[in-house]
């Protein structure tokens, strides 16, 4: 067996313990944020990106929307988790929905929460709903790749074992192991942002409505599926058929938008 990597002993889930604990997935999110609202406002400053249309919306109000997708985000992601993961146990406890830092956090929840969102905050400045996907996939992938070097940091939702010369040795084991999260960083974060932003400036993505979220969605179904054979899945659910995971069939839908999205930008 080639020998594997071991876990970089530096690496701690906070970056600072006193006075004052600051964990690096919560910076992950502050990054995420901090970077979207920068990017966001250097697309709605190209007029040249939208083709016939006119800019989603405003800087000023990109300012204004960040509220909304944080409440998205965060509120969609916890109760995503809540109720396609662990419903029994949160149905007994009620009160630990909120106990936000002891973990659990769904992307396929905090997803449904960003389209709420945007459809609401769309509604309020006279935007479609297509529209404002499209920005928040321009900038999404950034805040995915923060989450899961954040995950890596944290020594959670590691891969399967393997001998591979680049496994880690995960602490408290002895044995390598894939570091899916470092693939999903790859994959989800990388190469996606990199994908949706040659949609968006080299053949003008934003010029045809629901386009760039339908790039967004279909590798970011695709992507997760793939790495998912890779990843270990939560214990208390396991895998059906042998090797199917929830993460996997959750993912299936945002495959099938993303195909839908993309056939009916055609026409925009």
């Amino acid at each position: 067996m080639l020998a594997a990597l071991a876990f970089p002993s530096f690496l701690k889930p906070n970056l600072i313990e006193w006075p004052i604990p600051v964990k690096w997935y919560g910076l992950a999110y502050v990054g995420a944020l901090l970077f979207a609202a920068w990017y966001l406002k250097r697309l709605v400053s190209m007029p040249w990106l939208w083709g016939k249309w006119k800019p989603a919306m405003t800087a000023a109000q990109v300012d204004d929307m960040f509220i909304w997708l944080f409440l998205g985000v965060v509120g969609g992601g916890r109760l995503g988790y809540v109720l396609l993961y662990q419903p029994a146990k949160y149905l007994a406890d009620p009160l630990s929905i909120f106990k936000v830092w002891d973990g659990g956090m769904s992307f396929h929840g905090g997803f449904l929460g960003v389209v709420v969102a945007c459809y609401f905050y769309g509604r309020k400045v006279g935007s479609t709903l297509d529209r404002m996907l499209d920005l928040g996939a321009a900038a999404a992938p950034v805040g995915l790749g923060f989450g899961r070097l954040a995950n890596f940091i944290n020594a959670e939702l590691y891969g399967r074992f393997s001998d591979t010369p680049w496994a880690v040795i995960f602490p408290g084991e002895t044995q390598g192991r894939h570091p899916s999260q470092l693939y999903e960083a790859a994959l989800e974060g990388l190469l996606l942002f990199g994908l949706v932003r040659i949609a968006t400036h080299r053949y003008q993505a934003l010029a045809h409505p629901g386009r760039a979220s339908g790039v967004f969605a279909l590798g970011y179904g695709l992507s997760r599926i793939f790495v998912e054979f890779f990843r270990v899945p939560d214990a208390f659910i396991g895998y059906y058929f042998g090797f199917v995971t929830q993460g996997m069939i959750y993912s299936l839908p945002l495959v099938g938008v993303g195909i839908w999205l993309l056939l009916r930008s055609r026409h925009t």
